[in-house]
């Protein structure tokens, strides 16, 4: 069914992705404009598989077999042009995804499936700048990808069954839980996850709470393993303020607009552990968690 995967963008979702289905035995062209982006990738998805010997996840062959089974290009043409599927995983922004989709539609095989791995960006949308709608697909996978079961299936609009119940074996075959969706602002996993940070983050703002009480009582009391506002700075505060102008715009609800503190915290590029302040302050090497002064009491 799939035999060669591309993989577009080699970011942290993109190593991830890469990192996954080589440990599978699937050959991975994972493809960046960047070549230094490339070799970060590279040494990331190593060091996570040694981190998997060391836990007797797998053996040192298998670790080995897995980064053999990799294999890197900037060349777009040359990283899709024999593959059966392809995931894009580039920066969440719908302009850069359409223009992405347009060219591999142009340059991919005829038969291949096109997944895309937007945490809120409508399917449907990017599957118009292909002449292949139907075999458009979201592949929506968790950070961290080698750890995270689930994957986020969304049908587009136009995605033919046959496609979904590939995509939902495969799935199956990475050692995942696929779950079907379909194509609305948000699909499910960010249409209920984003509103909580959200109403977090007024929390903070109102003063109803500091950050610590916010992320203790959703820990403790909620049993999430991470607290909100931790959560909002692990996966970016731009990406957060993005997705919740997706869901405001599509859904045309005042609800979903993004909390004034996270806007502004995002204009001064506060944007959580990739800018080294958010909510916390983090410090390379150290996994303490640090309140950042502006929101001590």
């Amino acid at each position: 069914m799939f035999n060669q995967i591309a993989v577009i963008g080699a970011g942290t979702m993109g190593n991830g992705i890469a990192h996954i289905f080589a440990q599978h035995g699937y050959k991975v062209n994972l493809v960046d404009l960047n070549p230094e982006q490339l070799e970060k990738a590279i040494a990331t998805i190593r060091k996570n598989l040694e981190r998997q010997v060391a836990k007797g996840i797998l053996s040192a062959a298998e670790s080995q077999q897995a980064i053999d089974n990799i294999t890197t290009t900037s060349g777009l043409g040359e990283g899709v042009n024999r593959a059966d599927l392809i995931i894009e995983a580039a920066t969440e922004n719908t302009q850069l995804k359409l223009s992405i989709f347009s060219e591999i539609d142009k340059l991919a095989p005829a038969n291949a499936v096109l997944a895309t791995n937007t945490s809120s960006i409508s399917i449907t949308q990017i599957a118009s700048a292909t002449q292949r709608p139907e075999k458009v697909i979201g592949m929506h996978f968790m950070n961290p990808v080698p750890v995270m079961k689930l994957v986020e299936v969304i049908n587009g609009y136009s995605t033919e069954k046959q496609i979904t119940q590939q995509i939902v074996e495969l799935s199956k075959k990475l050692g995942k839980v696929p779950a079907v969706v379909n194509d609305y602002p948000g699909f499910i996993a960010n249409r209920i996850l984003m509103p909580m940070i959200n109403e977090a983050i007024y929390s903070l703002y109102e003063g109803v709470a500091g950050v610590e009480e916010i992320d203790t009582i959703m820990k403790l009391g909620m049993a999430h393993p991470m607290g909100p506002l931790q959560l909002a700075d692990f996966i970016g505060l731009d990406t957060c303020h993005s997705i919740l102008q997706v869901l405001h715009e599509g859904l045309g609800n005042p609800k979903y607009a993004p909390c004034p503190l996270l806007t502004n915290m995002v204009t001064a590029k506060k944007l959580g552990v990739k800018s080294g302040e958010g909510f916390y302050l983090y410090t390379a090497g150290s996994k303490e968690l640090v309140v950042h002064p502006r929101f001590r009491p």
